[in-house]
């Protein structure tokens, strides 16, 4: 069974790497069963260059649609197939924790209900729909109310669950809400989607290992150094691994100068003996993550090892293009481990799992009119 798959917002293809990668035999019956890609959809130029070269393996593919997704031809069949899944990671803007917090009153807030609008136009047997933690608590809860009764009306039976993907082999601490829905006529089948176990729970892969094991070629693609003033490096030399820029130990000519909020990834250097902290797409000076020993930002190939992509992936745009494209990507080994519970869920196959976070799932939200922020988990919402 091979799914053919639509996406929208594919950004480089971290969720359809993962979901590539997802495929095996049966073992009953030697059957193969793997996701395809069929067509997907994105604005960003350079994200879609990146995605055709990796996913398609053509750089002229013309599957892969660049444009606002508000232009994008849904539900026409004569320019986009028919589709088994859909998979779509709708943007986290006006979602996250960093950031003015907009929900659906942003611009980006609103353009899941695209995702809603394949799912009434095509009807696929299952879907995966990704975003950041901070996706619960926006607009006081209800937004995430909002969104799972529309993709619920649509016909699914749905799955949401706060991924830790540091506890899936993920050598980075990113916590992304992702919900799967199957089909209602295939959940009366008794086709039920369980979350599947953690597998490094208890031993998570840490940043070193990732970085040096095996050590990143010489010729590996995005792996460009950032140049920094002598200041920077100065300072740097002065915080130990872990510890960020208001280290107390900085000598006071080369401490910031910065009122307000003090965050703590600004110039905060990586503890090998842990999973590196969030991968970022975006940020000024001191927000570009930063080498345990050596005083240096990280290259964009180190970063995009944090997110489990292989040095063979090139990412294409320039530098900055570059880091946004992996700072906003899905991690594909967290997502090849999604994508497998599910074929495996169709396959009749079964796997280990937990229950799914038990205040994600809509029937213990309904009936809250509003939900603060306090009732939060305050472990789970996470700084992107």
């Amino acid at each position: 069974m091979i799914f053919k798959k639509g996406e929208l917002f594919n950004g480089p293809g971290g969720l359809s790497l993962g979901a590539k990668e997802a495929k095996f035999v049966h073992p009953d019956n030697g059957e193969e069963w793997g996701i395809q890609h069929l067509w997907s959809n994105d604005y960003d130029p350079d994200a879609c260059k990146t995605y055709r070269l990796n996913i398609c393996e053509n750089i002229n593919d013309q599957s892969v649609h660049e444009e606002p997704v508000e232009k994008f031809p849904i539900g026409d069949k004569t320019i986009l197939g028919d589709i088994d899944c859909l998979v779509f990671g709708f943007p986290c803007n006006d979602y996250s924790q960093v950031g003015e917090k907009h929900g659906l009153n942003g611009t980006f807030g609103p353009l899941y209900s695209y995702g809603v609008k394949v799912l009434k136009e095509y009807q696929p047997k299952f879907f995966v729909a990704e975003n950041v933690g901070g996706l619960q608590s926006a607009n006081e809860g209800t937004t995430f109310i909002k969104i799972l009764t529309e993709l619920e009306e649509c016909g699914y039976q749905l799955t949401p669950h706060l991924y830790k993907f540091e506890e899936y082999g993920v050598p980075q601490a990113r916590h992304r809400i992702i919900i799967v829905g199957i089909r209602n006529d295939y959940a009366s089948k008794g086709i039920h989607f369980k979350v599947p176990s953690p597998t490094t729970q208890n031993e998570y892969k840490t940043c070193y290992e990732a970085i040096t094991n095996p050590p990143i070629p010489e010729d590996a693609p995005n792996n460009e150094f950032t140049r920094h003033n002598k200041k920077v490096k100065e300072m740097l030399d002065y915080i130990p691994p872990g510890e960020n820029a208001w280290y107390p130990g900085i000598p006071e000519h080369l401490q910031l100068q910065v009122k307000g909020a003090r965050l703590s990834s600004i110039y905060k250097r990586l503890d090998p003996k842990r999973p590196a902290y969030t991968v970022t797409g975006s940020g000024g000076g001191g927000t570009h993550m930063y080498h345990w020993e050596e005083s240096r930002a990280l290259t964009n190939r180190e970063r995009a090892r944090l997110q489990t992509f292989p040095d063979d992936f090139v990412f294409c745009g320039n530098k900055e293009a570059v880091r946004k494209q992996i700072g906003m990507a899905v991690p594909p080994h967290g997502a090849q481990i999604v994508f497998e519970a599910i074929l495996k869920t169709f396959a009749g196959i079964n796997y280990p799992d937990v229950p799914p976070a038990p205040k994600l799932q809509l029937e213990n939200l309904r009936g809250k009119q509003k939900i603060t922020i306090k009732e939060i988990d305050k472990k789970d919402v996470i700084l992107t």
